[in-house]
C-alpha cells in the first residue's frame, strides 16, 4: 500500500520526556585499568572453591544445608553452583516427606524447603503446612511469635498456584502479623520484614536482591566471613564486567545519535541495559545482553514514534516497511524514521551474522516475526487513539498483550542465550504460551495502572483502566482492584508453569519469570522507565556504579 506522506509541516505530538540522565557516564568504563580485576581473580577462584566443599560437603538432610542454599541464592552467587545445588535439591526433594515429618513442628525449615524446593522447579506439596492450623482452620496465633517462621512462610506462599488455599490463606496470615510487628523487633529483623514485604523473594531481581542481602548479611552475627567475602568480590567483579558491556553499549547508541535525530523519543539506553540485566546478569548470557539491550532500546524508539510523534498515514507506511523488512523501505520513510528503520535493520542483520558462524541465524527470524507483530498492534492503537475510540476491555487486551512487548521480548531473550536451545523451545516462545501470557498480563496492567493518567494528559490510547471503567461504569479503584487480582493470577500461573515444566529447559523458564519481576519492579510505584531520573537512577547506581566496600 503506497502513502504519499505530506510535505507540509505536520503538527506533532510531544510528550516532553526528559533527556538522559547518564549522558557518556558509561562510555568512561571502556579503559578501566585490568590490574586489581586481576589481583582478586585468584582470590575468587580460591574462595568460590571453598563454597563449593562447603556446599558438598554439609549432608543434605542436615536442616542447615536449607540456609545455606538460601544464603548463596540470596547473596547473588549461586549461579556458580547450579549443578552442585540441583542435586542437593534433588535429593531433598526424593525425601520431602521424610524430611517434613522429621521436623515436627519446625516452621522455619519446613517453609524454606518447600519455598527453596519451588523455586527450582519441584512440585513440593503445600500439604505440609496443614499441621500449623487449628482445628478451626485458622492458622495458630501462636505462630505470630516466631519471627523467623512467619517471615519463612510468607515467602513460600508466594510461590502458590491456583487452587492453593493454605498458601492463600498463609500470605494474608504472615502479611497482617508482619507489618504489625515491624515496630517491635531488632534493626537486622526489621529491615528483612520490611524489604520482603514490599517485595519478596518471588519478585526480586537477583543482582538487586543480592546488594541488599549483602549489607543485610554483614550485620547477621552469625554470618559466614568467608563467604560474605566472596559474594563482595563475585558483585564487583561482575559490576566490572556490566559496566565494560554497557560501555560498548553506549558507543554504539552515541552512533545512533537518539538525542539529535529522534529528539521526541525517550532516550533511555541505559534503563533499557538493567531491564535486561535483571533478565539475565552471567557472564556467560553476554552475547544475549547485548541483543535484548538493543533490541528493547529500539522498540522503545519505535513505540514513542507511534504513540507520540508519527501521523496514521506515516504508520502505516512504517508499518508495512517493517513488514517488508527491507534496505529498499527507506526511500519511502520521512527522514526521522529513516534513522529508526535502518537501526532496527542494522542490529538484527550483525545478530544474524554473528549466530551465522554457529549455524543458529534462523532464530532471529522469529524475534523478527514478533517485531512485525508488534508493529501491527502499535498501529491499532494509534487508528484507535485518532479515530477516539475506546475498545471494549477484550478488543483492548488482545492488541494491548501483544504491545506490551514481552512475547516480542520472552522471544528475543532466547535468541543469543547460546544454549542448546530446539526449534521446538522457539515455537513454544512464539504460539504464546501461559507463562507468556502471564507476563504480559502483569507487564500490560501494571504499565497502565502506573501511567494512565499521565498518559491520558499527554493523549494516549485509552489505557486498560479507561477501558474497563467505560465498559463496567465502575470507579478507577474499582477497576484498580480488578487489575491487582488479575496480576496476582498471573504471578500464580507463572508459578504453576514453572513447576516440573517438560516443555522446555528450566534455563527459558527463568527468563520468562525474570521479565515479570523487572516489570514488577518499573511500574509498582508509578513508571520508573519513562521518569527515570528518581527512584530508578537511584536504583541503577547501586547495580551499576557503586561498588560494594570491602
Amino acid at each position: 500500500m503506497e502513502v504519499v506522506v505530506e510535505k507540509v509541516p505536520v503538527p506533532r505530538r510531544s510528550a516532553n520526556f526528559h533527556p538522559s540522565v547518564w549522558g557518556d557516564h558509561f562510555l568512561a568504563y571502556a579503559s578501566q585499568h585490568k590490574e586489581k580485576f586481576f589481583e582478586a581473580e585468584g582470590e575468587l577462584q580460591r574462595l568460590r572453591e571453598e563454597v563449593r566443599k562447603m556446599l558438598t560437603e554439609t549432608p543434605d538432610e542436615f536442616p542447615g544445608k536449607l540456609d545455606m542454599i538460601d544464603t548463596i541464592q540470596r547473596l547473588g552467587v549461586s549461579y556458580h553452583f547450579e549443578s552442585e545445588i540441583e542435586a542437593s535439591l534433588q535429593k531433598i526433594f526424593d525425601a520431602y516427606s521424610e524430611l517434613n515429618h522429621k521436623d515436627g513442628n519446625d516452621l522455619h525449615t519446613i517453609a524454606l524447603r518447600f519455598r527453596l524446593l519451588r523455586q527450582k522447579g519441584f512440585r513440593a506439596s503445600c500439604d505440609v503446612f496443614d499441621k500449623f492450623k487449628n482445628p478451626e482452620g485458622d492458622f495458630k496465633e501462636s505462630l505470630a511469635s516466631n519471627v523467623l517462621g512467619m517471615l519463612s512462610l510468607y515467602e513460600a506462599a508466594n510461590f502458590g498456584v491456583h487452587g492453593e488455599k493454605v498458601l492463600d490463606e498463609a500470605l494474608k496470615f504472615t502479611s497482617n502479623n508482619l507489618e504489625s510487628m515491624v515496630p517491635s523487633l531488632s534493626n537486622f529483623l526489621a529491615a528483612q520484614v520490611v524489604q520482603a514485604l514490599k517485595l519478596p523473594i518471588q519478585k526480586t531481581l537477583t543482582r538487586l536482591g543480592a546488594r541488599q542481602y549483602i549489607s543485610l548479611y554483614q550485620q547477621h552475627e552469625s554470618h559466614d566471613k568467608l563467604l560474605l567475602k566472596f559474594a563482595k568480590l563475585d558483585f564487583n567483579k561482575l559490576q566490572k564486567l556490566h559496566q565494560k558491556e554497557l560501555s560498548g553499549l553506549t558507543k554504539w547508541w552515541k552512533g545512533l545519535d537518539v538525542a539529535t535525530n529522534l529528539p521526541f523519543a525517550r532516550d533511555r539506553l541505559v534503563e533499557c541495559y538493567f531491564w535486561i540485566l535483571g533478565v539475565y546478569f552471567e557472564p556467560k548470557y553476554c552475547f544475549a545482553r547485548e541483543v535484548l539491550t538493543k533490541v528493547i532500546s529500539i522498540t522503545s524508539i519505535i513505540d514513542d514514534i507511534y504513540d507520540v510523534y508519527a501521523t496514521v498515514d506515516e504508520l502505516i507506511v512504517f508499518t508495512d516497511a517493517i513488514e517488508r523488512w527491507h534496505i529498499t523501505e527507506l526511500d519511502r520513510l520521512p527522514s526521522y524514521m529513516k534513522h529508526c528503520y535502518r537501526a532496527l535493520l542494522d542490529i538484527y542483520k550483525e545478530f544474524e551474522e554473528k549466530l551465522a558462524k554457529e549455524g543458529k541465524s534462523d532464530r532471529v527470524n522469529y524475534s523478527k516475526l514478533e517485531m512485525k507483530k508488534l508493529a501491527k498492534g502499535y498501529l491499532q492503537e494509534a487508528i484507535w487513539f485518532h479515530n477516539g475510540y475506546v475498545p471494549k476491555v477484550e478488543e483492548h487486551m488482545k492488541v494491548t498483550l501483544v504491545t506490551a512487548g514481552y512475547m516480542m521480548l520472552a522471544t528475543t531473550s532466547m535468541v543469543g542465550m547460546g544454549d542448546s536451545l530446539t526449534a521446538q523451545t522457539f515455537d513454544w516462545v512464539t504460539n504464546e504460551p501461559l507463562i507468556v501470557r502471564a507476563a504480559s498480563v502483569i507487564g500490560r496492567l501494571m504499565d497502565d495502572m502506573a501511567g494512565h493518567e499521565l498518559e491520558q494528559e499527554g493523549g494516549h490510547v485509552a489505557t486498560a483502566v479507561e477501558c474497563y471503567v467505560n465498559e463496567y461504569g465502575v470507579t478507577k479503584r474499582e477497576a484498580f482492584d480488578e487489575f491487582n487480582k488479575q496480576v496476582a493470577n498471573a504471578w500464580k500461573d507463572i508459578n504453576g508453569e514453572c513447576l516440573n515444566s517438560n516443555a522446555v529447559p528450566m534455563a527459558v523458564l527463568e527468563r520468562v519469570v525474570n521479565l515479570a519481576k523487572v516489570i514488577n519492579l518499573l511500574y509498582k510505584e508509578g513508571d520508573w522507565y519513562t521518569h527515570s531520573a528518581t527512584k530508578l537512577k537511584d536504583t541503577i547506581t547501586a547495580a551499576l556504579i557503586d561498588p560494594i566496600p570491602m
